[in-house]
């Protein structure tokens, strides 16, 4: 199986990894995608069509989120056609998540993980008014990063990551062995022993 990157849209970031891994496979952030599709629609109508969106992003399948993303574009199509472009736009890299184990999912479906320590970096530089020269900034940000890993929690399912790694596929979040035959089959095959 390919690597993963998670990103936020910035397409500087997808180009760049692009050009340095270009074998990566690509995954939207999810919070990012559905502030940019309810910006898109009447503030009246956007506690429900969050409801919508939060049932594409958390659906147990693949095919519950390409039904859930049917029924929203059924829903608001008519209307409102920017919402709906938004949330089509690029949206295979939207559920690449699918293809990987379901406890990773948390982490893969969001860049906000990755942007909570890096706004402590820059709260911190901003009430500081910049860190001076660059050495002083990349030392501070470097402290403040050290600091902030040691409350950082596992990954979930981090014992999955070798066979992330090795190639196992993985459908709908779980483990997929074609070669593999269900231990109830083999054991009525097995040849059976004289007593």
């Amino acid at each position: 199986m390919l690597p993963l990157a998670v990103g936020d849209g910035a397409l500087g970031f997808w180009a760049a990894a692009r050009e340095v891994w270009p074998e990566t496979r690509e995954q939207s952030c999810w919070c990012h995608k559905l502030v940019n599709v309810l910006d898109k629609l009447p503030r009246r109508l956007q506690p429900r069509a969050k409801r919508a969106l939060h049932e594409m992003m958390y659906a147990e399948r693949r095919a519950d989120c390409e039904a859930a993303k049917a029924r929203f574009a059924a829903e608001y199509q008519a209307k409102y056609p920017k919402a709906v472009e938004s949330l089509s736009a690029h949206w295979e890299r939207l559920v690449s998540f699918f293809d990987f184990p379901a406890e990773h999912w948390k982490h893969l479906r969001t860049t906000n993980v990755i942007e909570s320590p890096f706004a402590t970096v820059r709260l911190r530089e901003r009430a500081t008014r910049g860190a001076g020269s660059r050495s002083k900034g990349l030392l501070m940000a470097f402290k403040l990063l050290d600091m902030a890993q040691q409350r950082w929690r596992r990954l979930d399912g981090s014992h999955l990551l070798p066979l992330v790694r090795a190639g196992v596929k993985f459908v709908d979040g779980v483990r997929h062995d074609r070669d593999i035959t269900p231990i109830s089959q083999s054991a009525e095959n097995q040849p059976r022993e004289a007593a």
